[in-house]
């Protein structure tokens, strides 16, 4: 069986694959890549399932030895990619002798970039999944340097040779389609003007549970809290203090605080991808 071994993890790596679905209703998240079209074209590049697990990689910094030879390819945000010393192209198949290493930079743009392994990363499940949530505590543990993770059979496709043409990953500004509601009653004509009309800045303290924005504080029409109720991924939940919490992919099942609107599922992926200082723009979702 080939491995991968973790030589470093730059500031953040995760196993992530399309998460643990329908468990909600047990208190538990789907987790999952946070950006799933890169995810899947990674796996698509090594003829993988779609569901196979990946490593989601936060700014890069990603070193790894091949235990047995190996096929992978690396996608997502736009990062210098070098085996052995020598550069290596993104969204394309790599083949990796034993013993070779290959090692990813800071990218130029966008946040979290996707290693696929012919096989899948072939940790063992938890309630159906081989995701890491970082918020619940579930799945496997976060790699670190030395550990070794075990590739899974190849599947019987052959690699998709061919170069994937892709959308560029990561920008300055991004525009995320919004649908007011469940609970956008609690605020003021004013926020809503406001969310729509204003930039924000995705800040340091965003993470895999939600992108943190500042900008216009929203003002709310009524005091008071409510029950917790459900979340679902683009929720955008607003604290006490106004500023808007993007949930993304290992958000709380359920939260007390309102939500004035929810992003549309197919920019999800853009959100996921926005780094610190990114500035996010809401439209109205037709």
């Amino acid at each position: 069986m080939s491995r991968l071994e973790i030589l470093a993890t730059g500031p953040m790596t995760t196993v992530q694959d399309i998460g643990r679905r329908g468990h909600a209703a047990l208190g538990v998240g789907r987790s999952g890549a946070a950006d799933p079209r890169s995810h899947a074209l990674a796996n698509r590049l090594v003829a993988n399932p779609v569901g196979a697990a990946t490593l989601e990689v936060t700014l890069g910094g990603l070193r790894v030895r091949a235990r047995g030879p190996v096929t992978v390819a690396v996608t997502g945000a736009p990062t210098p990619v070098r085996v052995d010393g020598r550069g290596a192209a993104l969204d394309e198949v790599l083949h990796l002798a034993d013993g070779a290493e290959l090692s990813l930079g800071t990218p130029a743009r966008g946040l979290r970039t996707y290693l696929a392994v012919r096989g899948g990363v072939d940790v063992p499940p938890v309630l159906g999944s081989r995701s890491t949530d970082v918020l619940a505590g579930l799945g496997p543990a976060v790699p670190g340097p030395g550990d070794l993770l075990p590739v899974g059979p190849a599947p019987a496709a052959l690699p998709n040779l061919d170069h994937a043409p892709t959308a560029p990953v990561g920008a300055d500004e991004v525009t995320l389609r919004v649908r007011f509601g469940p609970r956008d009653d609690w605020f003021t004509e004013d926020a809503h003007r406001a969310l729509l009309s204003s930039p924000y800045e995705v800040t340091s303290r965003s993470d895999r549970v939600g992108a943190r924005l500042s900008g216009p504080a929203l003002e709310r029409a009524r005091e008071g809290e409510l029950p917790s109720e459900g979340m679902v991924p683009g929720s955008l939940q607003i604290p006490p203090d106004g500023e808007p919490v993007l949930f993304l992919a290992d958000h709380p099942v359920t939260g007390g605080y309102p939500v004035i609107a929810v992003v549309c599922s197919d920019d999800l992926p853009d959100a996921a991808q926005a780094r610190p200082g990114t500035r996010i723009r809401f439209v109205p979702w037709r």
